[in-house]
């Protein structure tokens, strides 16, 4: 290749990411040997949510939308891209994905039917897997105490919820005034409503980590 057409080749490059690695570093390669394809996080995410990464053109629609975009340190669309060319260490490590409060606005609005809020949550779950180190530590301690009370009622137990995320967080007072409007309005009950069944929930909590631990043996980057 020459250099022009090298510094050409530089210029058609998106301006939110470098050019990508390798080809044998991120993207799906043979084994001479044995002719087996390595299992990427693309694939990964593709088999999670039954939509295919790439139908992503980058219009930027979803970005433009998201109502927080401006606390992200990265664009929603740029963490597609991050995966489409097999930058998973900086797709995973973003804070993106857990700051998605999954309003769906990104999905609606796109021109491709490509369900990136479906996405994220692939995202945020693969992170989980894998170890990776999550910046916004609350956030995850949110979602750990919002399943427990789905876990242990069948569906949401507001004070339960509370009690719970401000013992993970040892945040105690943060909005402790809003409690006895909240209460007087009848929107925190003290007593959880559990559903009849409860046990069914539980086998799909206990279902779902099974497969989750099986993942864990058989995935890798």
């Amino acid at each position: 290749m020459s250099a022009n057409t090298s510094k050409d080749t530089k210029k058609l490059q998106p301006s939110f990411v470098t050019s990508p690695p390798a080809p044998d570093s991120c993207q799906n390669t043979y084994n001479n040997s044995d002719h087996t394809q390595k299992h990427t996080v693309a694939d990964e995410i593709s088999e999670r949510t039954f939509q295919d990464v790439s139908l992503c053109y980058q219009c930027g629609k979803c970005s433009a939308g998201c109502p927080i975009r401006y606390y992200m340190d990265i664009a929603p669309n740029k963490v597609v891209r991050l995966i489409q060319l097999g930058y998973y260490d900086e797709a995973l490590k973003s804070e993106t994905p857990w700051l998605c409060a999954g309003c769906l606005t990104c999905s609606t609005r796109c021109p491709k039917e490509f369900d990136l809020a479906k996405f994220m949550d692939a995202v945020r779950e693969i992170a989980i897997e894998k170890g990776v180190e999550v910046k916004q530590k609350n956030i995850i301690k949110f979602h750990q105490a919002f399943l427990d009370q789905i876990r242990k009622h069948g569906r949401s137990y507001e004070v339960g919820l509370v009690a719970e995320y401000k013992m993970k967080t040892l945040d105690l007072l943060q909005d402790i005034d809003s409690a006895p409007g909240l209460y007087l309005k009848g929107k925190l009950g003290i007593l959880p409503h559990n559903i009849k069944d409860r046990k069914v929930i539980k086998n799909i909590f206990k279902k779902t980590k099974n497969k989750t631990d099986n993942r864990d043996t058989e995935s890798t980057y």
